[in-house]
């Protein structure tokens, strides 16, 4: 079994601003190429996630509430619990397809894939193409 996924963005609906109302990833994040791949793997019917700065792997069929992290404030204990967060959600998969734009993939995601127990299964993929 296979899943595709990106890191999230800091542009997101303005609507839940500062609110604890919950909502889905296809709706929280707004930034358009975060936009594009959902809708990429929506209109392929392929299992994707978001990978969350704050809440980890983040699958289209879950609510979670508006949120501001900076990967850059990602702290030690934070860090182990989105590594976690990785492997746990991961797991069941034996292909991991993170799609990433090299110029904006953050080191703190270099830094995951590279120290997972999954790395194994996970290959970067920078065309919406690639996702079939």
């Amino acid at each position: 079994m296979r899943v595709y996924i990106t890191h999230c963005s800091a542009k997101k609906a303005p609507a839940f601003v500062g609110s604890l109302h919950e909502t889905y990833p296809d709706i929280l994040y707004t930034a358009s190429p975060t936009q594009r791949f959902m809708r990429t793997c929506k209109s392929r019917g392929v299992n994707w996630a978001i990978f969350s700065d704050l809440y980890g792997v983040w699958f289209p069929n879950t609510k979670h509430a508006w949120y501001e992290k900076d990967p850059d404030t990602v702290t030690f204990d934070e860090y182990r619990k989105l590594l976690d967060s990785f492997y746990e959600n991961l797991n069941p998969f034996k292909e991991i397809l993170f799609y990433a734009n090299p110029r904006r993939f953050h080191p703190l995601y270099k830094q995951l894939i590279s120290q997972t127990l999954l790395r194994d299964r996970i290959r970067l993929i920078t065309h919406l193409s690639q996702i079939i």
